[in-house]
């Protein structure tokens, strides 16, 4: 049994005939983690490319933190969301989740939101179900970077609004 982690994105997409093949032919088990909020999506990635030239932690990136220090410095950049394009922007993230699934239907896979992992500690027991392998508790250190209203975490939450 293998797993691959791919996002959404133009390769996954523009490639999805040979991936299938290749998934169902190695026996790829393919995992959708999702987000219920793309407007929360958004503002991850907005601050993730952000760091990712700011380098805020000490010179360094990092997409995921395991202090509540270095999570509370990381969730000062608030981003600006171009309102001009959003809605156009998030009907595009929408119509991307869809083709993938139709895409990947052929596929053994499973569809998770983030949302729902966070809430509900029986979704990882579902995860390792499908990976086939031992049951058993999961732990991270990863802290939660961007909490609270979204009004909190947009710079320009009034137009956006």
């Amino acid at each position: 049994m293998a797993e691959a982690v791919y996002y959404l994105g133009k390769g996954l997409i523009q490639h999805h005939k040979e991936i299938v093949e290749y998934f169902n032919r190695r026996g790829v088990s393919a995992i959708f983690l999702l987000r219920r909020n793309p407007l929360r999506r958004m503002v991850s990635v907005l601050a993730n490319s952000y760091d990712r030239y700011a380098k805020l932690l000490n010179g360094t990136h990092k997409s995921h933190v395991h202090g509540e220090e270095e999570a509370s410095m990381l969730s000062t950049y608030k981003p600006g969301i171009n309102s001009t394009s959003l809605m156009n922007d998030l009907k595009e993230m929408e119509e991307t989740v869809a083709r993938a699934l139709t895409y990947f239907n052929s596929t053994r896979h499973i569809v998770l939101y983030y949302e729902d992992i966070v809430k509900d500690e029986n979704k990882l027991k579902e995860v390792l179900e499908f990976l086939k392998v031992p049951v058993r508790e999961l732990t991270t250190r990863q802290v939660k970077i961007h909490k609270g209203p979204l009004s909190d975490l947009i710079s320009n939450w009034d137009e956006v609004h």
